[in-house]
């Protein structure tokens, strides 16, 4: 019998079927439009993009030039790729432009979706940013997409760590920009640590188009972007400490994996006070609970959370020398991300690496927060309707299903569930041997290094041939990938590793093309071309015809999202496939979220050793159990964004103030308007209102004189005249001082004034700034305690925080006023002094960077061992743009590398 709600939706339909069905006339329309620009020559599509950029310039909506927009922009992409748009393609974009999440199965072609929003909303001259997880797959985007971009008339820019500025400035000056979410970020806050407009390298934040969504502003949402200088270095105390966590015993901590958190019991505070004391850590009388020993307290918490938590090859692996985290949802390494607050050195002294310094903020943002600075948002993924009301609260984003453009033939089977990890993998390894004879393709999915390199040694035991392809191997990811789906191919995936890159059933077309032009470069490409998409068509129906893809996962994730996003990396465009989840009682997410019960219903059921259960309601348990963990994880979140919030606030007026300063060409009425607010200050300080003459301070407020103005003034004679009051004094000091400041501005010269002033107001504030952010990390970690005094931390947060920045303002009123008060002109022999110590440090530099270079060209020149220019595999990793090493004069991209 149908539930009500079934009978509803049968009847009414559901609200994602009814915004699917609102796209069709725009669909219709679209179609309606393609004879007529089937008819365009190549130049008249980039007149039509002219004509639509006037017209949105104008003032024309672009939801009126849609149509036209999308009708142009899927002609320009089948004459410059050969792939026409489906209608799912077209219904994709709309949802994009609207401001959606447009939730698209594995290999629907978000990648073509994404072309059209961003070429309509580009026609606004504003630009647009497609933001993918990592710089592989946008540099690819970027060369594959900017020939629709270019057949339209616009232009295609790519921003990747460590670009030249003159480079990263003309990428974001393009109409489409692709980029990390990372590099996005960081662009962010170094420009708001520039001194000069020009220096500055993004524009508008105008529309963004974020590839992978819920990877982007929901997984890596958790842990703030930080630009950091150095700190002190204290790796001696690491390594003390680090000596000490073995001796702890079990009844000395407590361990809560549910929240990952570890605390010391009263037994391990009285044993480490004795313990600290021995190693000359603690000095004698003082106690763990002294305001002294926060520092230590801080370190041995720290020490602790590095051995219990952190798990090597699952949390992180140690790759020469250095500790190195992988990212839990992609099982991708990290590289250049680090553990804050002392972390990351407390698992390098546990694992006797180079333990590098502590850092220091210098600026931070959260994703969150980068991205709602723009206009408007759109997202794509194959998996975002199980976090809609995450989406929808935080982003204020909608997530739509687009309908598949071939119906979906994969069978997903219910999840086997066994008593214990062994029995599990012995069951996986027999079920991959059955498989894998059939010639059916297997994807093995994994949630760690540990457990894909345990698989992989049962596998060898059972002499079944296969690839793994974890943090270890990402270097070889694209080509593990690209041969997952040829027939009787066994690959080991740690969770989502690969993502990005389709697997194609029967491997994919353009890597064979690339290994047999390799093997014989003699040939010419397009008979390789040729011959390769030939065999390839039958490889393909071979996979088919063996079932297509089969994914096995061996555990299932905390978010039924990244299972989701798994198993959907088979049974794309309505290829056949199946999926089956292998489990046990000992798995992490059953072990930690009640599997008592399920014991219980096992041990009832009288089951053998090697049987597993397999039943809908087990599916349904494990539904809830993840569905537990992820409101967990989204309050989490939520609560780490209303203490950001704050900080934000505080952010925007800091970053908006360095912009209008830097915007300003002349500064003097902010400077006087500060000095004169100091004097005002200062005055009150020593004079208070309504007081009689002999309860002035004025030999305190003579010394702040000539300390904060820089002036030496007869403050105690002007208060002894008749008739004298606070407002007296206060504008003979602003007339004094501003007769001092007109004479250096004199002596200095106007121009060089100005610019004197400009530097030193943007010096200050960043240092004002970078104070303020280091206290408010001290406050956020210390506010929470004040729960247990009945107080809410949030509130107590926003409280302290703001007088800290109302501090901060003041201050800095102080700081600039003082030091233009104290600059002076060199005299000619300084001036001589500060140019020779400048050219020498010219010359050293210009002596260091030819050594380099000079050691890079040998390095470059240097042949080889065993190089051989008719045999690529003997040539290395060559640079894109060098010359190819087989001769032919062409640069590598344009000649054997023009199809890696």
């Amino acid at each position: 019998m149908l539930g009500l709600g079934k009978i509803a939706k049968k009847v009414f339909g559901t609200p994602n079927d009814r915004k699917v069905k609102a796209t069709r006339p725009l669909v219709a329309k679209i179609n309606a439009l393609e004879p007529e620009f089937e008819k365009l020559s190549d130049e008249g599509i980039i007149e039509k993009t002219a004509e639509l950029q006037k017209r949105a310039r104008d003032g024309e909506d672009l939801d009126t030039l849609l149509p036209e927009a999308f009708a142009n922009c899927r002609e320009g992409a089948r004459r410059a790729l050969g792939l026409r748009a489906f209608d799912t393609q077209l219904m994709g974009g709309i949802f994009l432009h609207q401001g959606n999440i447009a939730e698209q199965k594995t290999g629907e072609g978000k990648t073509l979706t994404a072309t059209f929003p961003a070429y309509l909303n580009a026609l606004s001259g504003k630009g647009v940013h497609v933001v993918t997880v990592n710089d592989y797959l946008a540099k690819r985007d970027a060369e594959w997409m900017s020939n629709v971009f270019t057949a339209l008339g616009m232009t295609t820019g790519v921003v990747y760590p460590q670009q030249p500025d003159a480079e990263k400035k003309a990428a974001y000056a393009c109409d489409v920009t692709y980029a990390t979410n990372n590099e996005l970020g960081f662009d962010y806050l170094r420009d708001n640590m520039k001194s000069e407009l020009a220096q500055m390298s993004q524009r508008d934040h105008n529309f963004a188009i974020v590839d992978e969504v819920d990877s982007i502003l929901i997984d890596e949402a958790r842990t703030p972007l930080v630009i950091s200088g150095p700190a002190e270095d204290r790796s001696e105390k690491y390594i003390t400490i680090d000596k000490l966590i073995p001796e702890l015993k079990d009844d000395h901590f407590t361990l809560d994996e549910k929240t990952r958190n570890v605390t010391f019991t009263d037994e391990g505070n009285e044993f480490l006070e004795e313990l600290l004391a021995t190693y000359g850590q603690l000095p004698e009388g003082q106690s763990l609970y002294d305001p002294e020993s926060t520092t230590l307290v801080h370190h041995v918490n720290q020490g602790l959370r590095a051995h219990k938590l952190f798990t090597r090859d699952k949390d992180y692996i140690v790759r020469d020398g250095e500790v190195v985290l992988i990212d839990e949802f992609t099982g991708r390494m990290m590289s250049g991300r680090r553990l804050s607050d002392g972390l990351h050195q407390a698992i390098e002294a546990k694992e006797d690496c180079k333990i590098q310094p502590e850092n220091v903020t210098l600026a931070s943002v959260t994703f969150q927060n980068y991205f709602r600075l723009y206009d408007k948002l759109g997202g794509m993924t194959g998996t975002a309707a199980t976090e809609a009301d995450e989406f929808a609260e935080i982003y204020g984003l909608g997530v739509v299903e687009v309908p598949t453009n071939r119906p979906i033939a994969r069978v997903d089977e219910h999840d086997a569930v066994y008593r214990t990890a062994n029995e599990k993998f012995a069951a996986i390894v027999e079920e991959i041997k059955k498989v894998n004879a059939t010639g059916q393709p297997i994807l093995v999915g994994t949630t760690s290094i540990e457990k894909s390199e345990l698989l992989s040694q049962l596998l060898t035991t059972a002499e079944v041939k296969h690839n793994v392809l974890n943090a270890r191997q990402h270097e070889q990811e694209a080509q593990i990938v690209a041969d997952a789906g040829k027939l009787g191919a066994v690959t080991i995936a740690t969770n989502m590793a690969g993502r990005g890159t389709d697997i194609k059933l029967g491997g994919n077309v353009e890597f064979k093309i690339m290994d047999a032009i390799a093997a014989d470069p003699d040939t010419h490409p397009d008979e390789v071309r040729e011959r390769i998409e030939k065999d390839h068509a039958s490889d393909e129906e071979a996979v088919k015809a063996a079932g297509g893809l089969f994914i096995l996962a061996t555990e299932r994730h905390e978010s039924r999202r990244i299972d989701n996003q798994l198993r959907g990396r088979s049974g794309r465009q309505g290829d056949p496939g199946r999926s089956s989840f292998f489990l046990s009682l000992d798995d992490d997410l059953m072990r930690i979220f009640g599997s008592e019960r399920l014991d219980k219903v096992l041990s009832s059921l009288g089951m053998k050793e090697g049987e597993a259960i397999v039943h809908p309601w087990v599916n349904k348990s494990l539904e809830k159990a993840q569905a537990k963990v992820e409101g967990r994880n989204f309050d989490i979140r939520k609560q780490l964004l209303k203490f950001d919030d704050v900080m934000n606030d505080q952010r925007k007026v800091i970053f908006a103030q360095r912009r209008e300063i830097m915007e300003t060409e002349d500064l003097s009425e902010i400077v006087d308007d500060m000095r004169t607010q100091v004097i005002d200050d200062m005055v009150e300080a020593h004079i208070p209102p309504k007081s009689y003459a002999d309860q002035w301070d004025t030999q305190g407020l003579y010394v702040s004189t000539i300390e904060n103005l820089g002036i030496d003034v007869p403050v105690a004679e002007w208060a002894a005249e008749e008739g004298a009051d606070d407002d007296t004094l206060r504008e003979r000091l602003e007339e004094e001082s501003q007769k001092f400041m007109t004479e250096k501005a004199e002596q200095f010269g106007p121009e060089n004034m100005r610019r004197i002033e400009k530097q030193l107001l943007l010096q200050t504030i960043d240092a004002k700034w970078r104070e303020h952010l280091l206290t408010l990390e001290h406050l956020r970690s210390v506010v929470g305690f004040r729960g247990y005094a009945q107080r809410d931390p949030l509130n107590e947060y926003k409280t302290e925080s703001f007088e800290l920045f109302d501090g901060l303002l003041n201050s800095l009123r102080q700081e600039v006023t003082t030091n233009l008060a104290k600059i002076r002109p060199l005299s000619p022999e300084e001036q001589q002094e500060m140019m020779r110590q400048i050219a020498a440090q010219q010359t050293q530099q210009q002596k260091t960077v030819q050594a380099a270079t000079q050691a890079a060209v040998e390095e470059a020149q240097a042949p080889i061992e065993g190089f051989d220019e008719n045999n690529p595999e003997t040539w290395g990793n060559p640079n894109r743009n060098d010359p190819c090493p087989c001769g032919s004069g062409k640069r590598f991209k344009h000649c054997h590398g023009s199809l890696v």
